[in-house]
């Protein structure tokens, strides 16, 4: 983890202005229209690699935000990039912040591995094959978020790298008062950036793989 790359980011992210009209327009045209389907495309990845990655991140961001849940903001965000899921899997991700409140697994790390199960998985329950590539996936993703944030779980991450101690907005309104004076809605936005932006890496390095 690069300490002082966090700290900045978390500080831009509590300046930063949001432009929430925007933002609500895309969340709003996705529940009436649904995530448009995409077709992945080898070449286009690899030549808008950073582009690509940079906007993932900065929906990941955004989408928490608008949302106040990280699981929601950074599962969204890739799905949005890939063209695959829908808003029932994102309203199912409506418990999984800081794993039901508990301060344990990250939203931003549930959000992530729900879209690499969506992208790698299969309806048919017996195909093992896809069943061992989303655990692949999803083991880069877990030991990457925690190279890069600090943290897996929700508490170590507050305490360790954002906050200097667990604030959970959700257990009584002084909490939540708290928590927004905190700019913890800005700053806990960095989780799902870097959960979309790692999962979104996962995805175009297996498209990349599969079409050699």
């Amino acid at each position: 983890m690069d300490s002082q790359k966090i700290q900045m980011k978390l500080q831009e992210l509590a300046e930063r202005r949001w432009d929430l009209p925007a933002i609500e327009a895309r969340c709003k045209a996705f529940a009436f229209q649904e995530i448009p389907r995409k077709d992945f495309n080898r070449d286009e990845i690899i030549a808008n690699r950073e582009q690509i990655l940079d906007r993932v991140q900065r929906r990941g961001e955004e989408y928490n935000f608008f949302a106040g849940n990280c699981a929601r903001g950074s599962a969204l965000a890739v799905m949005e990039e890939f063209g695959f899921g829908s808003m029932e899997v994102v309203k199912a991700l409506s418990a999984f912040p800081g794993f039901g409140g508990t301060g344990w697994m990250c939203g931003a790390l549930s959000g992530g591995l729900v879209a690499l199960g969506l992208f790698a998985g299969s309806e048919d329950l017996q195909n093992h094959d896809a069943m061992r590539a989303a655990m692949i996936a999803a083991k880069q993703l877990m030991a990457r978020f925690e190279n890069e944030a600090g943290g897996v779980t929700c508490r170590k991450i507050q305490e360790d790298v954002v906050f200097g101690r667990y604030m959970d907005p959700g257990a009584s309104p002084e909490n939540l008062k708290a928590f927004e004076q905190a700019k913890g809605f800005e700053k806990c936005s960095m989780l799902p950036g870097i959960g979309a932006r790692i999962a979104a890496e996962i995805i175009m390095e297996s498209i990349c793989r599969a079409e050699k």
